[in-house]
């Protein structure tokens, strides 16, 4: 076993396409790998899964068609329960049932976890598994304590595979959270500033009629 991603995505087809594209010598060297790789998540993709508060799952319905579907939940919603597990709560939603009745004849899954802000993304190929609330120990490892959303299942995934992917053409995008741990410090800088100004101006003359531009 080399390269354990490249031995399920490349198909003699794909194989075909990366020869006439000159990229397949390159790819060539990942399945002549000596040891087996990328196949046990290590402490960079279980550290980056932590940090997500997002993923996209895609599921193959029986017409043949491919689903994807977004989940979502505080960071951390995902749990990396060991070497070769991931789990999550299944929150309810809209009810189309669309992922959840895929999975019952078809157990792959493939996973994108997505860091906009810093151009990374982190693929996974799996086989998942549905646990139901009835399993209440299993759901224990997936709860998420002060989140208010009503958890109908949880997903059990054993990792096939993963593969980091090219930054190229990822548009940086940052989260509200993101956003205020940049915007919080100017903000607090400026009310120093404006208070510092305003002592400076109340121990002048006539500083009554002064106030602070903003």
């Amino acid at each position: 076993m080399g390269h354990r991603f490249a031995e399920i995505a490349f198909t003699d087809t794909v194989k075909s396409v990366q020869e006439a594209m000159g990229s397949r010598r390159s790819y060539a060297r990942l399945e002549d790998a000596p040891e087996p790789a990328s196949h046990v998540l290590g402490p960079r993709e279980a550290g980056f899964i932590g940090e997500r508060d997002s993923l996209y799952m895609a599921t193959v319905g029986e017409t043949g068609w491919p689903y994807i579907q977004h989940r979502g939940g505080p960071p951390g919603f995902v749990r990396v329960l060991d070497a070769t597990t991931l789990g999550f709560a299944d929150f309810r939603g809209n009810r189309q049932y669309i992922s959840v009745g895929n999975l019952m004849t078809d157990d792959r899954v493939a996973l994108f976890f997505m860091d906009y802000a810093n151009k990374t993304r982190l693929k996974v190929l799996g086989r998942a598994r549905l646990v139901d609330l009835a399993d209440a120990r299993t759901l224990a490892k997936l709860e998420l304590p002060g989140y208010g959303a009503r958890v109908e299942r949880g997903f059990l995934i054993a990792v096939e595979a993963f593969d980091w992917n090219c930054p190229q053409h990822i548009t940086p995008r940052f989260t509200l959270a993101e956003i205020e741990n940049v915007v919080d410090p100017l903000r607090r800088r400026i009310a120093e500033l404006e208070a510092q100004l305003k002592s400076a101006q109340a121990q002048q003359p006539g500083a009554s009629s002064l106030s602070p531009r903003r």
